[in-house]
């Protein structure tokens, strides 16, 4: 059975739907595909059915990773489908285990950040209203946490 990741920030038009691309492009770079599978979804309604928006995808270009995908919302079927949900940030975190009031997936809810080792943020930032280099400083990051969440998953 494939493991199955489920990475979630507010809109699932620039963290979420990056992360998810970055992880399958590393997946794809050691030839695991089929045994990990991923997917984004945001907190909020705001995007549904949209691409991941433009900076973003220039952001991703620039390191050779094409984003593809349409925002949805994190539905509570996600905790039973899901191994791992990946937060981008303290509030999306929250606004994940607000919807399992009884504590039953709190274990499968982790913060992206955790998983870096080269850079010290602990919260992927929503680079939506800043400039370009916002947006590169979040691929390098995901870059970063989607390698270590990876590595872990491979242990």
């Amino acid at each position: 059975m494939a493991y199955k990741l489920l990475f979630v920030c507010l809109g699932n038009i620039c963290r979420s739907p990056s992360a998810e691309n970055i992880m399958n492009y590393l997946i794809q770079e050691r030839g695991l595909e089929g045994k990990i599978i991923c997917d984004s979804a945001g907190t909020s309604s705001y995007h549904i059915g949209a691409s991941p928006d433009r900076r973003m995808q220039a952001a991703a270009a620039r390191r050779g990773i094409k984003l593809v995908g349409q925002a949805r919302q994190f539905d509570v079927s996600d905790f039973e489908t899901f191994d791992m949900i990946l937060a981008m940030d303290r509030s999306n975190y929250r606004d994940i285990l607000q919807l399992d009031p009884d504590n039953l997936y709190k274990d499968k809810v982790r913060l992206m950040c955790d998983f870096a080792s080269q850079h010290r943020d602990r919260e992927v930032p929503d680079p939506y209203y800043g400039g370009e280099a916002g947006f590169d400083h979040v691929i390098n990051l995901l870059l970063d946490a989607c390698d270590g969440l990876l590595e872990e998953i491979l242990k």
